[in-house]
């Protein structure tokens, strides 16, 4: 009996310790590779912006295609090669430099509910710092870049599932809608099946160059606080 609890207790610690692994980010790194010696590896973001969040039944900005999206405004200041996004839920026990903390987060950080991500990266008209507003955002158009569900590069969530979402968008110079220039963006979030988010997060937004000035907010009040 005592060497079955001594099993048991060793296997506890093993889960613990592989549950605590996962729910922490490795280095966000870009789609730029570089070779060192005979192999080739991926260079790190070198600009990696974090935001803390909570998502909460009812609290979502818009339902498309059945689906409850809630939204993180993103301003970037200059053109980039490249954005990286990703998020995980629950936001885990991981520390982030310079983050952004919500408020809800500060409220919710023991919560232990998650959700299965699904992000999107959309760009909008809104080209200019100075004709960011709350109506402007309304009337913008959005097109999306890219969107992720499942990523095998992300931790897996708490039930031991690659339901956490990771994406690389490269600009694409000679289209005006899909070119990365200076502008608003926003992250898109959801479920892939139809139902309810509801938990912590952590989403960061990257690229390979320095981009002085980045603002990440949920709410565009936020945002022009952010970047004034």
């Amino acid at each position: 009996m005592k060497k079955l609890r001594s099993i048991l207790s060793v296997l506890v610690l093993v889960f613990i310790g592989l549950n605590a692994n996962a729910q922490k980010l490795p280095k966000f790194k870009s789609s730029i590779k570089k070779k060192v010696g005979p192999t080739e590896i991926a260079v790190p973001y070198t600009d990696v912006n974090t935001y803390l969040g909570y998502a909460k039944q009812g609290n979502e900005d818009e339902v498309k295609e059945g689906k409850k999206f809630y939204y993180i405004y993103v301003w970037v200041p200059a053109v980039a090669p490249e954005l990286g996004v990703r998020m995980m839920s629950p936001a885990g026990n991981g520390k982030y430099k310079n983050a952004v903390v919500s408020d809800a987060y500060t409220s919710n950080k023991s919560s232990k509910d998650f959700f299965d991500t699904y992000v999107t990266l959309e760009k909008s008209s809104i080209l200019l710092q100075s004709k960011i507003s709350e109506d402007a955002v309304k009337s913008a158009t959005w097109t999306t870049l890219a969107k992720n569900d499942d990523s095998s590069e992300m931790p897996k969530d708490p039930k031991g599932r690659n339901y956490n979402s990771l994406l690389r968008y490269k600009s694409e110079a000679a289209n005006p809608l899909k070119a990365l220039t200076a502008g608003l963006y926003r992250i898109g979030f959801t479920t892939y099946k139809t139902g309810e988010v509801n938990g912590t997060f952590v989403a960061q937004v990257a690229a390979p160059v320095k981009l002085p000035g980045v603002g990440v907010a949920k709410t565009i009040d936020a945002l022009l606080k952010q970047i004034k």
